[in-house]
């Protein structure tokens, strides 16, 4: 029997559905019949933006255990896919751990972090880059089921060309078999911590990213002020970092954050490969640097050569003139 359900496992389903969330309810509708599947109960704003999206089945997970554990999770989702064709969830690092799970469990083709995914010849393939860039992978699933993990801005959200009006149905894991699927692992203690308050977006989810390097010499000022007005995220080089120049949170890099946004702009950033590795997958690279000669001219679709501290803050000028 030929499988045509598209499952989509949505992490926070309590509020309005956050664009990751909506990328996958896009790439899944390309892919077949979209169901959605989430551990808590959807809000109505949550069921309105499902039915825009065009998913009519929408099933909540009741775990009688802690779904916090991903063995947990993953036993809850298992009867959910034993139709499916494939399960998009977000390249978060408890998903990756719960699909890895699932797919012992499921004898399940795995795609770890794909950029892109796509049908193949009926199957399902997931493109991204590994080694910080330097190659481009296609990986095609050729397992009945096919987990893949996707970064965000793989595509523009679209809603569906026709609203439904989705139905929540109950798919219950009960003590005794959350417990078995625990495997002697006990959930101690759980801590939520508050993400300070900013108008700008999430760096691992944000469609522009401006990002400041060695070059600013620690004034992040030109950086900020443009990335607010393209109502981008910001993010650092890892030197910038470890200058104390900028949290942690912002550095992007292979021991930071692997981004994918729709725009990237880099100003006074060389391109050592452990900073290419996290932005290289970029839809769009601007450079902005005064050595000519630097690294990541080499890989950027703009180049400009220059002072950051002038360009930045022309080109900011110029965007809130095009605004006003």
């Amino acid at each position: 029997m030929t499988r045509t359900i598209s499952v989509v496992l949505l992490d926070d389903v309590s509020g309005a559905l956050r664009g990751p969330d909506l990328e996958l309810l896009t790439v899944a509708r390309t892919l077949g019949t979209v169901r959605a599947v989430a551990f808590d109960a959807p809000s109505d704003a949550a069921l309105e933006a499902l039915g825009a999206y065009g998913v009519a089945d929408v099933v909540r997970l009741d775990v009688d255990g802690e779904p916090h554990l991903t063995g947990v999770a993953a036993a809850a989702l298992e009867p959910v896919v034993d139709d499916a064709r494939v399960l998009l969830a977000r390249a978060t690092f408890a998903n990756k751990e719960v699909l890895a799970r699932l797919a012992h469990l499921t004898g399940a083709g795995l795609v770890i972090d794909a950029a892109r995914v796509r049908e193949h010849e009926g199957l399902v393939a997931g493109w991204k880059r590994v080694f910080a860039g330097s190659w481009d992978v296609d990986s095609v699933v050729t397992t009945d089921l096919a987990l893949l993990t996707v970064r965000p801005n793989a595509v523009r959200p679209e809603p569906a060309a026709t609203a439904v009006s989705p139905v929540v149905r109950v798919v219950a894991l009960d003590a005794a078999a959350a417990e078995a699927a625990a495997g002697g692992v006990r959930l101690v203690s759980r801590t939520l911590h508050e993400v300070s308050g900013s108008a700008r977006p999430p760096l691992a989810e944000a469609s522009v990213v401006v990002a400041g390097g060695r070059g600013t010499f620690g004034d992040f000022g030109p950086v900020e002020e443009l990335a607010d007005a393209l109502g981008a995220a910001i993010g650092a080089t890892r030197d910038a970092v470890d200058e104390g120049w900028i949290e942690h949170d912002a550095q992007v890099g292979q021991t930071g954050v692997t981004i994918t946004p729709h725009l990237y702009i880099g100003a006074g950033i060389s391109g050592a490969p452990h900073h290419r590795g996290g932005m290289q997958a970029s839809e769009v690279i601007v450079a902005v640097n005064s050595d000519p000669e630097c690294p990541i001219f080499e890989i950027c679709d703009f180049a400009v050569v220059g002072d950051l501290a002038t360009v930045l803050p022309q080109a900011a000028a110029a965007l809130r003139a095009r605004q006003a």
